[in-house]
């Protein structure tokens, strides 16, 4: 067992043990028995220099009278990890981020299946990061570390399959690498969270630009390779460390009153309902059966209505999962890959700046498109420091989709996974911000359910973005594949509804364009699988997705010429950067000003770049006018019509634009010899005069004379002559020139 130094604060207890396995180029670390050693199992986990402590217990009474696990998984960042103070009033760690939320559900997901059925004990698993280095993610360490925490605790979890390993891996510049850096991330065209046992692949999550199938299994299975080094690290920790694990009988099955019952389902009809297509017709007669099941029963069993919902309830499943082996019938009468009827519609709210009602089979969703300025960015404030996000979109799951009454509360962990799966696959082809000078925020609302609401809103989240007139590099559609093994017998299918998603043995949804994959999430009941299945769901979905995008192409061919009339418009104007100060002002009045004037939104960028932006043409003409008065610079040969501001011995001093004015020298006054200034202009007098030179500290020097019998904005030849060296007196002082200040840079964006 090799040794390391304890981190400082950390003490040794009687029987610390640590293992290092080489995970790509850095060196991952489990120290275990040294911290937190009052919980079921806890691991101190090094990655670089990121540091987390995940620990897992479990009560040891059962929570009496629930028909469900009750695992709950947090994964909390601490800012102190990265140097951060936290921002906002409290300055401590508060409500979870959504990131946080993500990697939670990330570990939920990849655990939960592994724990025995019927297991109940109220069971815990946190993750708190405490260093980060900003080069090394903390997310696969808490998945990997839940793993390890769970494996040397006394709970019962993974006994028959054995421990998982979470890895990420990334394809940069054309090759695979496990665990990437940040920067290797940031250049990746594919990016894959994969949660592996010793067989097999248990969970899947990322993103990639349009891969093949064909990349995206090598690069899974290039992380489960990676990842069994691991999983030895894991056995060997549980070997040297591990806790017995506490004693866990599975409730019995009586099995005569589950025959009896599996009799009277089955006269009933229970086959027959469970291929009823309509979903909430199929619930109608299922409650039916189920209430006639138990007044049939209920004189020979009294008192035994739960464990006979309970075996009614799996009888439903295995005759379900029968009936598509078996039958080769799926519950609603499809083929294993055919497609629900799709209708698809846009322009279906008249003030959003984009809209689509997407519908598949029983499921639909209303998807809206609204479009932004620079400033409606949300700012993050994470780990890695503060970042501006461009593109969002949001999934909400109201409780009427479903049939149901629910209070409406906060947005729930599923919401959040289901967005960010949806902004995963859309936002690669969102236009650069250059191109396309917008913020934009798609929502999702799920009107009605069966199956894959989260694919529903990738493609509403497609026609949406397409009806607004949002030049996307190509649309994308989601699927979600189902599996149903027994045996070696397999169906895999194509657009699964609700109830193939409950019975079954895996939910892979797929999200991508014609030419490949942009997202995948993948979550398994089974044990495993393997590559020949991964394969084909793979493939199978292909053809599902073309199908699917044939549908949004025949609703909207293309995005829209042009955004919505109720859009803002974008015009960008490029100004001399050292005349920010000049729009925007003494702590930002003149921008404001020009705002409220006019009603415009205006960003100002420190390279120069002015963006106004506003749904009100004749507003924006009006803003652009006034940041040109602003900005405006004199220009050699050019005809102005000024003001005299000052006049003095040797000339006149003419304000040609707000801001800017030059000397008139006496020689340049008239085309005749000039004795006194006032004889020919006085203080007030509006005259012509044309720019004859601008020297290196930008001093202008202009012409009367040869500006006579032309128009102003005329350009004109002009004789570069300087005056003598005297009528450089006086200077430009006190008047409005360019003036000092000249090397201030603007505040910065908020």
């Amino acid at each position: 067992m090799s040794s390391k130094k304890h981190p400082q604060g950390v003490h040794n207890s009687t029987n610390p043990t640590t293992e290092r396995v080489m995970v790509g180029d850095t060196e991952l670390v489990f120290d275990c028995g040294r911290v937190a050693k009052q919980a079921g199992g806890s691991v101190w986990v090094n990655y670089g220099e990121t540091v987390v402590l995940v620990t897992a217990t479990s009560d040891k009474s059962i929570r009496e009278g629930i028909d469900f696990f009750p695992l709950t998984v947090d994964y909390i960042e601490k800012t102190y990890s990265a140097g951060k103070i936290p921002g906002g009033f409290f300055k401590r760690e508060t409500r979870p981020r959504d990131y946080e939320t993500l990697v939670a559900r990330i570990t939920d997901r990849s655990i939960r299946p592994l724990f025995p059925k019927g297991y109940k004990n109220e069971t815990q698993v946190i993750a708190m990061v405490y260093s980060f280095d900003g080069n090394h993610d903390a997310d696969m360490l808490a998945l990997t570390g839940a793993s390890m925490a769970l494996a040397i605790s006394d709970v019962p979890w993974a006994e028959e399959t054995g421990p998982l390993a979470g890895v990420r891996v990334a394809r940069a510049d054309g090759k695979l690498v496990v665990n990437p850096t940040v920067a290797q991330r940031e250049e990746a065209d594919i990016d894959l969270i994969v949660a592996c046992s010793r067989d097999a692949i248990v969970m899947v999550e990322g993103g990639a630009l349009e891969a093949s199938e064909d990349d995206v299994i090598e690069a899974l299975f290039f992380a489960h390779e990676k990842a069994q080094p691991i999983i030895d690290a894991i056995q060997r920790m549980r070997t040297a460390l591990g806790k017995p694990k506490r004693e866990f009988t599975k409730p019995e099955v009586d099995a005569a009153l589950y025959k009896r019952v599996e009799e009277v389902a089955n006269q009933n009809g229970l086959a027959d309902v469970l291929t009823i297509p309509q979903k909430l017709k199929r619930y109608g007669a299922t409650d039916a059966l189920k209430a006639k099941l138990l007044e049939t029963l209920k004189a020979e069993h009294p008192d035994r209505d739960k464990e006979i919902k309970e075996y009614f309830g799996d009888i439903k499943h295995h005759t379900m999962r029968n009936q598509v082996i078996r039958d080769k019938k799926r519950l609603d009468g499809r083929a294993f890959d055919e497609i629900r009827p799709i209708e698809c519609e846009v322009g279906v709210l008249p003030r959003a700046h984009g809209s689509a009602i997407f519908t598949r089979g029983e499921t639909q969703g209303l998807a809206s498109t609204t479009l932004g300025t620079r400033m409606d960015e949300q700012k993050i404030d994470n780990l890695f420091g503060d970042h501006y996000r461009r593109f969002m979109l949001h999934y909400n799951f109201p409780p009427f989709s479903v049939g149901e009454c629910k209070r409406l509360g906060s947005i729930n962990r599923r919401e959040i996974g289901h967005g960010t799966l949806a902004e995963r696959a859309l936002i690669r082809m969102i236009p650069e911000h250059e191109g396309f000078p917008y913020t934009i925020r798609v929502v999702s609302e799920t009107l009605e359910s069966n199956g894959s609401s989260s694919m529903a809103a990738v493609c509403g989240g497609t026609l949406s973005l397409m009806d607004a007139g949002v030049p996307i590099t190509a649309p994308v559609a989601g699927i979600a594949m189902g599996l149903i093994q027994e045996g070696d017998d397999i169906a895999v299918l194509s657009d699964i509804i609700g109830d193939e998603d409950h019975l079954g043995d895996m939910d892979f949804k797929i999200c991508g364009t014609e030419k490949g994959v942009t997202a995948v999430q993948m979550d398994i009941k089974i044990a495993g699988l393997s590559r020949e299945i991964m394969a084909k769901a793979l493939y199978q979905a292909a053809e599902g997705r073309k199908h699917i995008l044939g549908k949004i192409l025949e609703a909207i061919p293309e995005p829209r010429a042009d955004v919505s009339e109720w859009a803002p418009r974008v015009y960008t104007l490029k100004v001399n950067p050292e005349k920010i100060r000049d729009i925007i002002g003494p702590g930002g009045k003149m921008i404001r000003e020009i705002s409220q004037k006019t009603g415009v939104r205006m960003d100002v960028e420190d390279d120069g770049t002015v963006k106004i932006a506003s749904a009100d043409r004749d507003g924006v003409e009006a803003a652009i006018r006034l940041v040109e008065e602003l900005t405006q610079e004199a220009q050699v040969g050019k005809v102005y019509l000024g003001n005299v501001r000052r006049v003095a011995d040797f000339g006149a001093f003419v304000e040609i634009f707000p801001g800017t004015d030059g000397l008139v020298h006496i020689s340049e006054l008239a085309d005749k010899r000039v004795d006194t200034v006032e004889d020919v202009v006085q203080v007030g007098d509006e005259v012509l005069v044309v720019v004859i030179s601008i020297d290196r500290e930008g001093k202008v020097r202009l012409s009367r004379r040869q500006a006579m019998g032309k128009t102003a904005g005329e350009i004109i030849e002009v004789e570069a002559s300087l005056p003598p060296d005297r009528g450089r007196g006086g200077g430009r002082g006190g008047d409005r020139g360019r003036g000092g200040d000249r090397g201030r840079r603007p505040p910065p964006r908020r």
